[in-house]
């Protein structure tokens, strides 16, 4: 007889059919869902890892999670990090700055003109040429 590592209840078995179904969710997200799916379904920890292409432990792990909290459990938590020193406003100053006719005396924006003419008309305090560039190529 084989071991069963996980129940779920109809309620969160037509739940998660639904959401690996529309597909909208982040993939780690829809992986999870299909783990505890062949969880459910009887498929051994090393099968469905194998599957999934992640560890025994990884399963284990969501296993786990859901047991303990629920369908909350296989939503992402809040990652740590430096918070981003640049906000959506900023950016958006920077893009259409860089939309702009250039300033005298040149024929068009360079990165370092756009970094220290946004410094100068007070859009943020400092920020590189680079910065520039990343937020240049992320709105292209």
């Amino acid at each position: 007889m084989k071991k069963s590592h996980l129940h779920l209840t109809n309620l969160d078995r037509s739940h998660l059919q639904t959401v690996v179904a529309q597909g909208e969710l982040p993939v780690r997200e829809v992986k999870r869902a299909l783990a505890l799916l062949a969880l459910d379904r009887g498929e051994t920890l090393q099968s469905v890892a194998t599957h999934l292409q992640v560890t025994n432990d990884t399963v284990a792990a969501w296993r786990n999670k859901y047991k303990q909290e629920g369908l909350q459990g296989l939503k992402d938590r809040p990652r740590p990090g430096r918070p981003p020193l640049i906000d959506g406003r900023q950016r958006a100053q920077i893009t259409a700055l860089a939309c702009s006719e250039a300033p005298p005396g040149h024929e068009r924006w360079s990165l370092r003109l756009l970094a220290d003419k946004s410094i100068e008309l007070g859009y943020c305090e400092s920020i590189s040429h680079t910065q520039v560039g990343e937020i240049l190529k992320k709105t292209q």
